[in-house]
């Protein structure tokens, strides 16, 4: 029973950024699957159970970032995912959109920690072997965009 209850609510012990995360994913999921206003989304998360637990100033850079700068997210997914953007699921594609944005605009987070996170993120809401694709397809991108910083941890 304590395994169920785990599933039933990811966001137990998680850290205010990693809630944020988990917030961003459930804004952009919703945003991939009804292409609402994003406005709109913000606040139906904002008021969702938890949030006040989550680092609000990180959700907000993700959800609304990730929405704006979609087409060059998008741009540097392409080229490393075996399917079209169409053909991922919607939470391995709004994970992966998280996880490009955070390597691309928040040099400040280490690569390893983005990656991680987003295969924690993929775990908890996506399918089985999902986790893998997206550790895959972000590790491949982190070689390219922040190729100093791999090199340094090697």
């Amino acid at each position: 029973m304590n395994q169920k209850s785990e599933h039933a609510n990811p966001s137990k012990n998680r850290t205010p950024r990693h809630r944020a995360r988990e917030f961003a994913l459930q804004g952009l999921y919703q945003w991939l699957l009804s292409q609402e206003d994003a406005g709109v989304i913000d606040a139906h998360i904002r008021g969702a159970h938890g949030f006040d637990k989550a680092d609000a100033e990180h959700f907000n850079l993700l959800l609304h970032g990730a929405i704006r700068d979609v087409a060059d997210l998008r741009a540097a997914i392409t080229p490393l995912i075996d399917r079209t953007i169409d053909q991922l699921s919607p939470i391995e594609h709004a994970v992966l959109l998280i996880g490009t944005f955070e390597l691309k605009h928040h040099i400040e987070i280490p690569y390893k920690v983005v990656i991680n996170e987003a295969v924690e993120l993929t775990k908890s809401f996506g399918g089985i072997d999902g986790h893998k694709y997206v550790n895959g397809v972000l590790d491949k991108l982190a070689a390219s965009l922040r190729p100093t910083e791999i090199a340094a941890g090697r």
